[in-house]
């Protein structure tokens, strides 16, 4: 591995200078918590929930080994949603406790922290692959008839766009997620790869709700990745596939106390103008909560 610095760093103080002692009071065990309610993301389909800002949401093995493609809005501002790439760049490609899902410019704030993982000790096995991975993205239907010449109407983009339709978001909404549970690296070819999911039942990857969310997820229909889905040796896994499950939880209100939803980017967004035509900072104020 590269001892080379990372190039985004956290100066002392900074949003990036993680509360980890705040984060670990929210956890299991730890912090008064209520259960509100449990989602079930059924086998090889999508789910929408909302979660508001201050709760905790865990995203659970509840059956058997399955991976979950993420996505996540601003509940009040779509415009507002997780940025794969920005994330893979401040925190990390494989994400885990202390990581934060940041979001799209103008905004680009914090949305949720990773508080609790149960994968946190994979770290990365002897092919380099590690655990809940922002490398890769959703499978979907157009590569899949490029790649096999037939139509698949579950994968992952399409669970999710059906998903979110019932919040009056469409397809063009859904963008790069977070694998969740999936094991992902980069071959000797700098070629990514998919592994068998690592996760059993009682695993889960837990979050504090930063602002009010409208999260997502597919149950991947490639299960727990352990068939390959397309190349030589492509079979149906079916067999492979589980549901999962979401809680969300209350927080107490004593825990919360000096917390506040981060603020959107301080940025004028004049962009080098020396009259810009839109004010985009209040924009940005406007659908700030």
């Amino acid at each position: 591995m590269s001892d080379v610095p990372a190039a985004y760093q956290a100066s002392k103080g900074s949003i990036l200078d993680v509360d980890r002692d705040f984060y670990n009071s929210l956890t299991e065990g730890k912090a008064e918590r209520t259960l509100v309610t449990i989602h079930t993301v059924p086998l090889r389909d999508g789910l929408a929930w909302e979660v508001p800002a201050g709760h905790v949401f865990r995203i659970k093995i509840t059956e058997g080994s399955q991976v979950g493609d993420f996505n996540m809005w601003n509940l009040h501002n779509p415009r507002e949603r997780m940025w794969a790439s920005r994330t893979r760049q401040l925190q990390r490609a494989h994400v885990s406790t202390y990581d934060r899902l940041w979001s799209t410019l103008p905004y680009l704030r914090p949305m949720a922290t990773i508080i609790d993982d149960t994968l946190a000790d994979y770290g990365v096995d002897a092919q380099g692959g590690r655990v809940h991975d922002l490398l890769g993205t959703r499978c979907d239907p157009y590569v899949n008839r490029m790649l096999t010449g037939e139509d698949f109407d579950h994968h992952c983009h399409s669970n999710l766009v059906r998903a979110v339709e019932p919040w009056g978001l469409t397809e063009f909404d859904i963008h790069d997620v977070l694998n969740i549970f999936q094991c992902t690296g980069l071959n000797d070819d700098d070629k990514y790869f998919m592994k068998a999911c690592p996760a059993r039942k009682g695993d889960y990857l837990e979050f504090f709700a930063e602002t009010d969310l409208l999260c997502a997820m597919s149950c991947c229909p490639g299960g727990d990745l352990s068939i390959d889905l397309w190349g030589p040796d492509a079979r149906d896994p079916l067999e492979t596939c589980n549901p999962l499950d979401v809680e969300i939880y209350r927080i107490d209100a004593e825990l919360l106390i000096g917390w506040e939803s981060p603020s959107v980017a301080a940025y004028a967004g004049r962009h080098g103008r020396k009259a810009p035509t839109t004010d985009w900072a209040a924009i940005k104020r406007e659908h700030c909560c």
